[in-house]
């Protein structure tokens, strides 16, 4: 595979290594290159973004539309970072994402546990992998435990009798992937790895300390919304719910009988989630300048093309609350309960609505933040939104560069004894242990 390639000026920092990111939402491509500096600083090069297209709920149902688009946002980012591409990590938010936790032990005897015990560990974990037909996106340790004590992150030197080790697994429908990896292709791409969202959100904007206590990620996309659960510092479950800010949109249109561009600026622009006594007073256009006023006048606008701020908020906190009952829903039955499961991070575009956390606050009755990706040195200020959380994870994943277990190597034999219960004792023992 050839490398990612650029032009270093004379005296500008030198850049050892490229990482190239693109994420496919149904609202947004978002392409990002950043470089992996001598000091082993990871620094934004260039990033873009344009509008979807041929992209419906996180699928690809227009490859040419698709292709088209993605190449767009790769070579505007490749302008701005002065950077040849040659392959990318993408980003994948449906495709029925899906997670799994499971454990294998091996016998050490007592003795201090050194790198082929390790080794040998994770070629047994392999065999713990059930996809069931299904692609696997990621196999990696989460943590290790020694004698059944959890929560150590490097055993080697450490003196055991049973070394084990917790593999997460992110599942994937084939199909869905291999059409969103052959969209990056056509646009004379490699692919470097398909990384699911809720990882790679998770990765820019929770702390270690909130993925070690637990937290609950809440993506908002535009036509998808993933529900993730962490706890000791690992993802224990997720769930994807069909509605995002896009239905939103579509509500707006359909409540006032305007076109969905105008619907969308109303909803970005005076939209709120949370109503105020100004509301019923206020006025707002319809057409923004340089609209074509053409058409029918919208539904309950008055004679200047206005519309009341109030009915427009109503629209938005309707649906909102559907969606947050859904939230709800798959937060209780993941587990997330108790003193420890309470926080709650939104991000995602959907979460760029103004008083949504508050709104959620309340929906859910936990606390709720706003999840931006973390500080990298020269990310534009545009890009550091929530929105665009995934995108920076994406790089930050890459330049992490996460073992797979699917990586190690196979010459080596390992005699293992699998831990009793297998994923549904694992699972019940996380949420009783976190929540």
């Amino acid at each position: 595979m050839p490398a990612n390639r650029r032009q270093t000026a004379p005296n500008a920092e030198r850049i050892t290594n490229i990482i190239g990111a693109v994420n496919i939402g149904s609202f947004r491509i978002s392409a990002m290159i950043a470089g992996r500096s001598e000091t082993g600083e990871t620094v934004v090069l260039g990033s873009y973004h344009r509008a979807a297209q041929g992209i419906k709920r996180g699928y690809v149902t227009d490859m040419a539309a698709a292709t088209y688009a993605v190449r767009d946002a790769i070579e505007r980012a490749e302008h701005l970072a002065n950077v040849s591409l040659s392959s990318v990590w993408i980003g994948c938010s449906g495709a029925g994402l899906a997670s799994q936790i499971s454990q294998v032990e091996i016998e050490i005897g007592g003795r201090r546990i050194e790198a082929d015990d390790i080794d040998h560990l994770l070629l047994a974990a392999r065999d713990v992998i059930h996809p069931d037909g299904r692609m696997v996106l990621h196999a990696q340790p989460a943590h290790y435990t020694l004698d059944g004590a959890h929560g150590v992150a490097n055993p080697r030197g450490l003196h055991a009798e049973r070394l084990g080790v917790d593999i997460h697994v992110m599942l994937a429908d084939g199909a869905p992937v291999r059409n969103l990896t052959e969209a990056v292709q056509n646009a004379h791409l490699n692919v470097e790895g398909v990384v699911a969202s809720p990882i790679a959100a998770g990765l820019a904007c929770l702390s270690p300390e909130e993925r070690e206590l637990g937290v609950a990620l809440v993506e908002f996309g535009a036509e998808v919304t993933n529900i993730s659960v962490y706890a000791g510092g690992m993802l224990l479950g997720m769930a994807t719910v069909p509605m995002g800010s896009g239905d939103i949109t579509d509500a707006i249109a359909s409540a006032f009988g305007i076109r969905r561009f105008q619907a969308e600026r109303l909803k970005c622009v005076s939209g709120s989630a949370i109503a105020s006594p100004a509301d019923h007073r206020e006025m707002i256009p319809v057409a923004g300048p340089g609209d074509d006023s053409a058409g029918a006048p919208a539904r309950h606008a008055d004679d200047r093309g206005r519309i009341p701020r109030a009915e427009l908020i109503g629209v938005i906190t309707a649906q909102l609350g559907r969606l947050m009952e859904e939230v709800s829903r798959s937060l209780r039955t993941m587990g997330f309960a108790g003193s420890r499961g309470q926080q709650v991070v939104l991000t995602g575009g959907g979460a760029e609505l103004a008083g949504l956390a508050d709104f959620a606050q309340s929906a859910l009755g936990r606390p709720v933040r706003l999840g931006r990706a973390a500080a990298i040195k020269g990310l534009a200020e545009t890009h550091a939104a929530p929105g665009f959380t995934t995108l920076a994870g994406l790089v930050l994943y890459a330049a992490a560069d996460p073992l797979d277990i699917r990586r190690v190597g196979r010459d080596r034999q390992a005699v293992t004894r699998f831990a009793g219960g297998g994923l549904v004792s694992r699972l019940a023992h996380a949420v009783r242990a976190y929540f």
